[in-house]
Formats: C-alpha cells, sequence, structure tokens
C-alpha cells in the first residue's frame, strides 16, 4: 500500500518532488512563527532589556539617595574594589561554588551507581531522592537551619545517642559553615545529578559490559574503567551545571547563615541584596555585572575543556 503525502494547497510541486521553496512554504504553514512572538516578548522583557540596563547602570551614580541620574564612569568599580568586601565575596562565591559542585556531584553519583538496577525498591528511593530538587530553596535551608541550631535535632539526637549533653553550634565556625552550607546546597540538587548519570548509565551498550565480564574483569574494574569513562557527557552537564548554578546562589545561604558567621559565607548575591536594600542601587548593579563577567569568564573554558575531554573519550 502506498501512502499519498498531500501538499498544502498553493504549494508549488515538480514530478521530483517538493522543491526547497516548497519545503520552506510547507515548514512556514505547518509552524507559524507568529507563535513564537508571546515568548520572545517575555523573553525581551524579562530579560534582554534588564541585561542591557544593568550595563547602563553599572555606570551610574544611581541610587536612592540622588534625584538626578547621570553617568559616573568607573566610579562604582573603583570604590568597590577598594573596599575589599567585593573581592571578599568573589573569592567566597568561587569556593561555595567548588564545593557544590563537588558535593551534588557526589552524591548524585553514589546514587545512580546504588540505583542503577530497575527494582521497585531502587525506583521508590530515586522518587524519595529527588523530592528535594522540588522543594523550595528557602524551605530546605530553614529545615537545615532548625537541624543544625545549637538546640536543634542534630544536637538532640547526639545527646541521645550519647547520654551527654551535646551543645554544638554546627553553623557557627566561621571555617567549616561554608562547607556545611554547601554540603545543603549540594543534597538538595543530588536527585538532578543523579538522573542525569542514570541517563547515562543507561545509554552503555550491555554488549561492552558483558565483553568486559567475560574478559574477567570485576565490577570495580568495569565501573572505573568502562562506565566512568563513558559518563563523560553526563559529567559535563552536571559539571557546568552545579558550578555556574552555584554561583548564582542566594536562598540557601540566607535561609541557614544570612551570609554569616562573621561574614564567611556571605557570597556575592547576599552581598548585592543587602546593597540594594540600603538604597545604592547602582553598586548593586555593578556587583551583579561583575559576577555575571566572572561566570562568563568561568564558563566559557570550563565548557570548552568538558566538550574536549568527551571528545577525547568518546
Amino acid at each position: 500500500m502506498s501512502i499519498q503525502h498531500t501538499m498544502p494547497a498553493g504549494v508549488p510541486t515538480s514530478p521530483d518532488g517538493p522543491s526547497a521553496a516548497s519545503k520552506r512554504a510547507i515548514l512556514k504553514q505547518n509552524y507559524p512563527v507568529r507563535y513564537l512572538v508571546p515568548a520572545l516578548i517575555i523573553l525581551l522583557v524579562f530579560f534582554f532589556v534588564p541585561t542591557i540596563l544593568n550595563f547602563v547602570y553599572a555606570f551610574t551614580n544611581w541610587s536612592a539617595y540622588s534625584k538626578t541620574l547621570s553617568f559616573n564612569g568607573f566610579d562604582n568599580f573603583i570604590a568597590l574594589f577598594q573596599s575589599g568586601t567585593l573581592l571578599r565575596d568573589l573569592a567566597i562565591t568561587l569556593v561555595y561554588a567548588v564545593l557544590v559542585a563537588i558535593f551534588q556531584n557526589t552524591f548524585g553519583l553514589v546514587l545512580a551507581v546504588f540505583l542503577e538496577q530497575d527494582t521497585r525498591l531502587n525506583r521508590f528511593a530515586r522518587v524519595m531522592f529527588f523530592v528535594p530538587v522540588i522543594m523550595s530553596a528557602l524551605a530546605v535551608g530553614y529545615i537545615w537551619q532548625a537541624v543544625l541550631k545549637s538546640d536543634g535535632a542534630l544536637n538532640q539526637i547526639l545527646s541521645f545517642l550519647t547520654g551527654q549533653q551535646i551543645d554544638v553550634a554546627w553553623l557557627g565556625s566561621t571555617t567549616w559553615t561554608i562547607v556545611l552550607v554547601a554540603a545543603i546546597h549540594g543534597w538538595k540538587w543530588m536527585g538532578l545529578s543523579m538522573l542525569i548519570f542514570l541517563a547515562g548509565l543507561k545509554t552503555i551498550d550491555p554488549d561492552v559490559l558483558e565483553a568486559s565480564s567475560i574478559d574477567g574483569a570485576n565490577r570495580r574494574q568495569t565501573f572505573w574503567k568502562i562506565k566512568f569513562p563513558l559518563l563523560a557527557p553526563a559529567f559535563t552537564f552536571n559539571v557546568a551545571t552545579s558550578l555556574l548554578g552555584s554561583m548564582n546562589g542566594f536562598d540557601i545561604v540566607q535561609a541557614t547563615t544570612q551570609g554569616g558567621p562573621g561574614g564567611s559565607t556571605e557570597i556575592l548575591n547576599i552581598f548585592i541584596w543587602r546593597t540594594f536594600g540600603q538604597g545604592l542601587y547602582s553598586q548593586s548593579t555593578t556587583m551583579s555585572l561583575v559576577l555575571f563577567v566572572m561566570v562568563a569568564i568561568i564558563a566559557l573554558p570550563l565548557i570548552g575543556y568538558l566538550r574536549r575531554r568527551e571528545s577525547k573519550i568518546l
């Protein structure tokens, strides 16, 4: 039985089939560009225009204390870099992002390996570990803040198990608090990394695994020599999204420590939020521009390196 393709009215045809112009006409008729207009308007209003204005206002004296708006060149940048706070918060943001990427991808990879088999229990566990991903980041932060405070649930459990009064301020160290907060951030998003790694594991050809088993490779050798290298695309996605996403973090840090103690967890978005709340709008805009540039400087070489690594392995 032959299948005849019905051409839209008005589209020229030829014995050899539709021409290139005919194909464009068919695509235009089946997928009208007008359906993209609402999305383009939203993207223009809520992304492109604010981004352009961000570049403009960073070079002005815009604030709640100035009645006029005028350009002041690089005065905002000079003042912020001379204060030292901006450089400190940039360093804290970078450390925080690296820690989050390590925790999130380590947790996600471990979960993916242990939950790889499609059993009923593993499917249930995958859902449970994915629940924090769809939770509000503020809610996650407040929950962990309640757990880790001096009279919180963790100290009460430890006191019950040891028979002694435990009163540790888990979020009170200027050295280790950022590690705990980064671990909380990684815990929240580990379910997403788990799904990406699981998808990568499912794409591995079973014949390759069977051949390694026939050659005498044990499970550990199979994972490190075959599965782990073939997860390169999943690593590219997970590392890039976790590292760059955490550089724009705010909610979890604000809910758990509010940038303390002593500013040890004051990532740049916390600083931007506080500065904007003080009415220093142009300075907060300048800091967001600096953050944008830093993310771009890190993102482009990182993604390029990870893609080259993929091409070498695969």
